[in-house]
């Protein structure tokens, strides 16, 4: 890998390990002066103190399933879903997609050579759907075979394992440092044009990745496939 994503990299690695967070944060702040607002959003509902230990019974907890991503101004992406690796996650990542939870929302946090983050109603890191999930991984007790090479589909969280909700990250390179610590459930399997390009087009305000606002790739609409 090139040496300028390298270092952009470490330094995203190291901003968040400075805020008690770990390299991908979600739902805990992302800053020091950054407020927890996820509580208090409108997206937000008052289960966000419990955690989904079980897979949803909405038909989506195993095999594999399909959904794409549409991003404004960029193109989508066909992605799978591996139920059988990760029932909760999917199943969880199901119910917001039928609800329509991501549609309009952005991708927030952009660190090329690294990974795009997104699915934060806030836009900043501070945001989920008010319900968190158990985190699918062996680090956390739970076998979960998927690597996080270019185009995995993870799940963002902060220290707590258990506290992912809606965010989640698409791999642009492989990074080993992820695998077994965080919730991978999916891989784009066209469409890996879209991350590319993301990469290459946004540039984030601060070496944790973040972007501003009015530059965040907005997500169209996620669809069901099957």
């Amino acid at each position: 890998m090139e040496q300028g994503p390298a270092i952009t990299r470490r330094a995203f690695l190291a901003a968040m390990a400075a805020t008690s967070t770990l390299a991908l944060a979600a739902c805990e702040p992302a800053f020091p002066d950054t407020i927890d607002s996820a509580s208090e959003d409108s997206t937000s509902d008052p289960s966000s103190g419990e955690v989904l230990s079980q897979a949803l019974d909405n038909g989506f907890s195993s095999g594999t399933h399909h959904v794409t991503i549409e991003v404004s101004g960029y193109g989508s992406m066909d992605v799978e879903l591996y139920a059988d690796s990760a029932p909760i996650t999917v199943s969880n990542f199901c119910d917001l997609v039928q609800r329509g939870f991501y549609d309009g929302l952005t991708f927030h946090r952009v660190v090329s050579g690294f990974m795009i983050q997104g699915g934060d109603p806030n836009g900043d890191g501070t945001g989920g759907s008010g319900r968190r999930i158990k985190g699918e991984f062996t680090a956390n007790g739970i076998a979960n075979s998927i690597l996080h090479k270019r185009g995995v589909v993870s799940m963002a969280r902060a220290t707590d394992y258990d506290s992912a909700s809606s965010q989640f990250f698409i791999m642009q390179q492989q990074d080993t440092d992820l695998d077994g610590t965080y919730a991978a459930f999916g891989r784009v399997t066209s469409g890996m044009e879209v991350v590319d390009s993301i990469c290459s087009k946004v540039k984030p305000q601060d070496s944790s990745g973040l972007v501003a606002k009015a530059d965040q790739p907005v997500i169209t609409k996620i669809a069901l496939v099957d």
